[in-house]
């Protein structure tokens, strides 16, 4: 097939809204399948596939065989790099449990303090935010998840957690990325961006350990522990403001997390006026993993190796799809065919740091082989039903993509005028949701962002930061997240549904805030 075909954002006689409604059916079966029938995630993406296949066919006429592509693009990229990342953050998990480790990373926890609260807010946002600004793509919720769980929370806790506090550091997850493309693909200057969405993500940045012990503990644990929620929150923030400002977009995460770290630590120790009750040797050997991890992912991340590491990438063009599909003004500034090159980077993947720890892990822990291969039997085992989720959700998104529907989704969005600023932040809440991921929102929108604030007479940086900072608050209830957190934490089918149905509420709520601020900053 060699014939490009055009993409069409209004389906014959529906107009724009119209087609808006049924670009929507595929994310209208996903919210009722998980909020209402409560179904798994699973059957929920494997249900808003086939209605996606559907719309696509039947409203925007997409060819079959360029439709069947598109979802195996985005199944190829839901096994690597994500499931490669989940895979091996969860065997490294496994490998402190069997070795006996992880009690004594508990008690370290535990005798810095015993407060859940506490413990959460150490290791859910502190520490998930460290790894998500070197590694990002699930890799925190994955860790931090799994690591709670270990500590004593339950399934359902632990994942709820870890989703609300990965919201804090996403816009600059995995050394700024998701803003670092949002600049690519608009042509914006980065420092500019990234001065930006540090505005609006850092007053609500501040807010978060407090409202996610609120959300999951009750308010009146909250105000228990509301001044090391407000330490961490503000250390954080502050730090994130700073250095999205005055530095550049790479180092925020890393630094931000660092600071809310340390800020904890401090406030534990002077609480307690003591310090780890357990020998530090033991304590170091039994954290050597998670030292190890967050080690080999800096190595990763460090230009000069990265950079090495990535000239081993195989860039596959997608058959059947790439530079197949032409995307149309006023969704491109001009009309552009849509690239479908699969970046096959296995030496430079996030995933295969991970993988590198854990064999290091297994041989600093004296992991015998028959071990080693039990504990990658057993996660694979466990990522059997989140790997369809994933694959499936990431196949839908992709056919949303190339079909022209999120386009017609987003037209929708930039056509609300004057409230469009309020607004820009939920288109990227909504890129989010369906790709789980901020800097393919970035990609996917970004551009749309900045054409609608030229017609509109707004600031197209704003505009594109409100797209990058709305969407992470979409994190939480993307099923591909949620995938990952069921994985890493065995959560039941059950809980997956009711874990999307309270997660939605506050992802509603935390998206309209950015999308208040947006607005407010705008009329500045």
């Amino acid at each position: 097939m060699n014939t490009v075909w055009t993409q069409s954002y209004e389906m014959g006689g529906l107009g724009l809204w119209g087609s808006a409604l049924v670009a929507a059916i595929p994310i209208f079966v996903l919210l009722v399948m998980l909020g209402v029938l409560r179904k798994p995630a699973w059957m929920a993406a494997m249900s808003g596939l086939a209605s996606a296949l559907v719309v696509a066919l039947a409203g925007y006429g997409m060819p079959g065989l360029m439709a069947v592509s598109s979802v195996g693009y985005g199944a190829a990229f839901a096994l690597f790099p994500i499931t490669w990342i989940i895979f091996w953050a969860i065997a490294l998990y496994r490998l402190t449990v069997i070795t006996g480790k992880f009690e004594v990373i508990k008690q370290s926890i535990a005798s810095l303090t015993g407060e859940r609260p506490l413990q959460a807010l150490l290791i859910a946002f502190a520490f998930g935010a460290f790894i998500e600004g070197a590694a990002g793509f699930g890799t925190p919720v994955a860790v931090a998840a799994a690591m709670l769980v270990g500590v004593g929370f339950g399934a359902f806790e632990a994942s709820a957690i870890c989703l609300l506090a990965n919201t804090a550091p996403v816009a600059f997850g995995s050394i700024g990325i998701p803003v670092v493309t949002l600049a690519g693909i608009t042509g914006l200057p980065l420092p500019e961006l990234s001065a930006q969405v540090g505005r609006l993500c850092a007053p609500v940045s501040f807010l978060i350990p407090a409202y996610l012990i609120a959300a999951t503990e009750g308010f009146a644990v909250m105000r228990r522990v509301l001044f090391p929620s407000l330490l961490c929150g503000g250390a954080f923030a502050s730090v994130q403001f700073l250095v999205s400002n005055y530095l550049g977009a790479q180092l925020v995460d890393i630094l931000s997390s660092l600071s809310a770290i340390i800020a904890l630590l401090l406030y534990l120790v002077i609480k307690k006026n003591s310090s780890l009750a357990l020998p530090i040797g033991q304590v170091f050997h039994a954290w050597s993993p998670y030292l190890l991890l967050v080690g080999c992912v800096l190595v990763w991340g460090h230009e000069p190796i990265a950079k090495m590491l990535n000239a081993s990438a195989m860039k596959i063009e997608w058959p059947m799809l790439h530079n197949l599909a032409m995307r149309m003004p006023p969704v491109m500034v001009k009309q552009t065919t849509y690239a479908a090159v699969f970046n096959f980077n296995l030496l430079a993947a996030a995933g295969t740091s991970c993988m590198v720890a854990t064999i290091l892990s297994a041989l600093v822990l004296k992991v015998t082989l028959k071990q080693f291969f039990h504990v990658v039997q057993e996660s694979a085992v466990q990522l059997r039903l989140p790997t369809l989720t994933v694959c499936s959700v990431l196949g839908m998104a992709f056919l949303m993509n190339y079909s022209g529907a999120t386009g017609t989704l987003g037209l929708a969005f930039a056509a609300t005028g004057v409230f469009f600023p309020f607004f820009s932040a939920m288109l990227g809440w909504l890129g989010v949701f369906l790709t789980g991921s901020d800097t393919s929102a970035n990609a996917l929108f970004g551009n749309l962002q900045v054409v609608t604030a030229g017609k509109l007479g707004l600031d197209p940086v704003l505009m594109a930061a409100s797209n990058s900072s709305g969407g992470v608050m979409g994190k939480m209830i993307s099923l591909q997240t949620i995938a990952v957190a069921a994985a890493a934490t065995k959560m039941s089918t059950e809980d997956q549904a009711r874990l999307f149905r309270f997660t939605f509420k506050h992802s509603v709520l935390l998206a309209s805030i950015i999308g208040l601020l947006t607005f407010v900053y705008s009329r500045l």
